[in-house]
């Protein structure tokens, strides 16, 4: 069965677009933990991230950092955390969250964003990169 991320890629389902490779996709996370809270994910539907080969994880980092460079020119946070959690999505998805405390890297306390707000952090960002 098809994640909701594979769903996401195939256009099934909208999502707020930040980066996309031929093998990649940046996103914004729909339930952030703060303002900028972005998903890399691998276009290939895999369950565990150390489940890609080598070349495939190497390449999901690369593609992670040049996202995590375009959220710092943009979002204003004292760095770029970065986290591979999560079981609610069988589906590798790097969190980039914007942390200005480390409260912002829980994923309790999360931000009520209007759509023309994901708009215009998720252009933002794409123009950045």
């Amino acid at each position: 069965m098809a994640s909701i991320f594979t769903k996401i890629i195939s256009g099934e389902i909208p999502c707020y677009k930040v980066a996309e490779t031929t093998d990649f996709l940046a996103f914004l996370d729909i339930n952030p933990n703060a303002k900028g809270h972005t998903l890399c994910i691998p276009k290939k539907e895999e369950n565990k991230i150390f489940d890609l080969d080598e070349n495939e994880y190497v390449e999901l980092m690369k593609f992670s950092r040049k996202v995590a460079k375009g959220i710092e020119k943009v979002i204003d946070c004292k760095r770029v955390g970065m986290t591979v959690i999560g079981l609610e999505v069988p589906h590798v998805h790097v969190h980039l969250i914007p942390l200005t405390t480390m409260e912002d890297a829980r994923f309790i306390n999360k931000q009520n964003l209007s759509p023309e707000d994901f708009k215009n952090i998720a252009t933002q960002i794409s123009e950045a990169i």
